[in-house]
């Protein structure tokens, strides 16, 4: 047991902090940079379907009854719902939001696999944004660490201010999308 309270009094003691000879090198840090691209931009791919469903360019439009949800634990549920599609009055069963509750009516658009529901219009886009929002707060710093790296002085003190800016525009959208999508 001793160890255990060893291992963990070990991980707070200071190290020795970054000298020269001891940053991962240019072809290390290329791989860190395109590694946070990659990072930075995944939000924005992810969330192209999701925003073409919520924006209705693509699924059916209908209407989304929430009929059941089932908590798996640790505050996570699996929600079901009736889907009526407006074009036929059919009435499909999909999976529903995790944030929803049973009872909960709300226009939304069927995925075209036909197996789960997303809300549409307002709430349902800035939900859908929060993803992208959160690319910009990835790539918000990018520029100043760029211009770090390669030892540019000229244009750091700007790319700080459009870094911060970035980061609070970025703040303010994830809190917006997840206000939207439990509201």
């Amino acid at each position: 047991m001793n160890d255990v309270f060893d291992n963990l009094a070990d991980a707070f003691q200071p190290v020795p902090s970054p000298g020269p000879g001891r940053s991962p090198g240019p072809v290390g840090m290329a791989i860190l940079m395109i590694l946070w691209v990659v990072l930075g931009v995944a939000p924005f791919v992810f969330a192209v379907e999701d925003l073409k469903l919520a924006t209705g360019r693509t699924g059916s439009p209908g209407t989304l009854t929430v009929v059941s949800c089932a908590s798996l634990g640790k505050g996570r549920y699996d929600c079901r719902g009736s889907f009526v599609l407006d074009r036929t009055g059919e009435k499909v069963a999909v999976a529903a939001s995790p944030d929803s509750t049973v009872g909960d009516v709300r226009r939304a658009q069927l995925t075209p696999e036909g197996d789960r529901a997303v809300p549409a219009g307002t709430s349902g886009v800035l939900a859908a944004l929060t993803l992208p929002f959160l690319g910009v707060g990835v790539l918000g710093f990018l520029p100043y660490v760029l211009l770090h790296v390669f030892r540019v002085r000229r244009g750091r003190r700007p790319a700080l201010m459009a870094g911060c800016l970035l980061t609070a525009v970025s703040l303010a959208g994830i809190v917006v999308g997840v206000v939207a999508a439990y509201s």
